[in-house]
């Protein structure tokens, strides 16, 4: 193969999806199909915005046949398998990755006098360390004697300020929550030994982050490896991009664009040719993703690859919004057909679909209905709820 060729849109497309573990037999099984699952998408984002059900339930809903929120409370219960942190944003991780947020805790540390803005001074830190060492496992709301919400930054008051940077800088860990509520805990009562006394290099983690970010992408920029786990700069990952190509272990690749797109280059490792011919093809079945789904995170990958201009408005104020508060996007096979606005409206026990808008020359023929008809079926069932409404006035013009 030669040093440099391209990907066409549809085996990029493809790749994006085998990738993203949205192609080829879906996953089944219960809580124990879950620790493969997050490690081969490397993390799932948390959020806590609850219209069907919340992002990282719904992430593993859209994979996993059988899957039920109460499969992750069980995947954790005896040997937790998954800490909560940050990548890009607020993230359940593999436990046997922590080792390389060392580097993260250390640069939080650094920034203590930011912190000291919001948590005062030592005084704080100590009573809810002390606090915490004595009782256990505590949530915010177990401080509230140290004062309530204040001002800005999310209106943290001191104790949550003290728990979010004793947490960010490693000396707390979050293995769980109740409802969406941290519960947070000393890190060596909650993390393995072997992993918290790691200590792999500024280095080493620039190689893990970029190495293992590129094995879930399939071939991505310098930025798209910079933006994975959020550890590396650009430059870092760029400058790692150049060795492993001098090295023999990269090569150059062009993504082709969809119809009316540009496509863009990239670098890949040397046998994705090989990976390309033997990928799962994409599934032909019709599902909802998350707003957040890992997929969908590089909008801009999605508009050139995909040519689906998707953005979520819960900040646009309501009259500027071109679709909806929260608007899910519509999959089917290796394109995006449409987006959905839905809810469970659990108080009625039903599904509402609000509105429903297809891809420009895509229409709701009468085969794509029944295929939606099943994913709605399946999304009332991760809502709990057990009515669909689905009036004809949902069906929007583009």
């Amino acid at each position: 193969m030669s040093a440099s060729f391209t990907i066409s849109n549809e085996k990029a497309r493809a790749l994006i999806l085998s990738r993203g573990g949205l192609a080829g037999v879906r996953q089944e099984g219960g809580a124990a199909a879950l620790a493969p699952l997050i490690g081969k998408l490397g993390y799932v984002q948390l959020d806590s915005i609850r219209i069907v059900e919340r992002a990282h339930h719904h992430i593993l809903y859209s994979r996993h046949t059988a899957y039920r929120p109460r499969h992750l409370d069980k995947l954790q219960a005896k040997a937790p398998a998954l800490f909560e942190h940050w990548t890009h944003d607020s993230s359940l991780i593999p436990m046997e990755h922590y080792p390389h947020w060392i580097h993260r805790f250390a640069k939080t540390r650094s920034r203590i006098a930011l912190w000291r803005e919001r948590f005062g001074d030592e005084r704080v830190l100590n009573s809810v360390r002390d606090h915490i060492e004595s009782k256990g496992g505590s949530r915010a709301r177990d401080f509230a004697h140290l004062g309530g919400r204040t001002g800005s930054w999310w209106g943290w008051g001191p104790a949550k300020a003290a728990l979010e940077y004793l947490w960010r800088t490693g000396e707390l860990a979050v293995l769980e929550r109740d409802g969406f509520e941290k519960i947070y805990d000393l890190a060596e009562r909650s993390i393995p030994a072997a992993l918290r006394k790691a200590k792999p290099s500024r280095t080493e983690t620039i190689e893990w982050a970029c190495d293992s970010a590129l094995e879930r992408l399939g071939a991505a920029t310098p930025k798209m490896l910079s933006d994975f786990w959020d550890h590396a700069s650009i430059a870092e990952t760029a400058k790692w991009t150049e060795r492993e190509k001098k090295q023999g272990r990269l090569i150059d690749v062009t993504l082709e664009g969809a119809p009316g797109m540009r496509g863009f280059a990239a670098v890949a490792r040397p046998d994705i040719e090989v990976h390309l011919d033997h990928m799962p093809a994409p599934t032909s079945r019709l599902r909802v993703l998350s707003p957040f789904d890992p997929v969908l995170r590089d909008r801009t990958r999605v508009e050139r690859i995909f040519g689906f201009d998707y953005r979520i408005e819960i900040y646009v104020p309501g009259h500027k919004r071109k679709f909806g508060y929260y608007v899910f996007p519509l999959l089917e096979g290796s394109r995006f057909v449409g987006r959905i606005d839905m809810k469970a409206e659990r108080a009625k026990d039903r599904l509402a679909v609000k509105g429903l808008w297809m891809e420009p020359r895509l229409s709701l023929s009468k085969a794509r209905r029944t295929k939606l008809d099943n994913e709605l079926a399946r999304q009332a069932r991760l809502g709990d709820v057990r009515d669909i409404i689905f009036p004809a006035s949902a069906l929007k013009s583009g």
